[in-house]
C-alpha cells in the first residue's frame, strides 16, 4: 500500500470517528451516521489496497 494513499485511508477513518463522536455528543443522527459511513469507506478502502498489492506479488 503507498504510503500516501494509507495516511488517506487513516485519516478518513480518523475524520468518522470525530464525526460519529461528535454526533453522539450533539444528538445529531445524521452526523453520526455520516461518521460510520467515513470509517466504513475508509476500512473498505484500505483492504482494497492491501489486495491489490496481494495481487501484484
Amino acid at each position: 500500500m503507498l504510503r500516501k494513499n494509507k495516511a488517506k485511508h487513516t485519516s478518513q477513518v480518523a475524520k468518522g470517528h470525530i464525526e460519529e463522536s461528535a454526533g453522539k455528543v450533539s444528538g445529531n443522527h445524521r452526523l453520526e451516521a455520516h461518521g460510520k459511513a467515513d470509517q466504513l469507506a475508509g476500512h473498505v478502502k484500505q483492504v482494497g489496497e492491501r489486495f491489490r498489492n496481494a495481487i501484484k506479488k
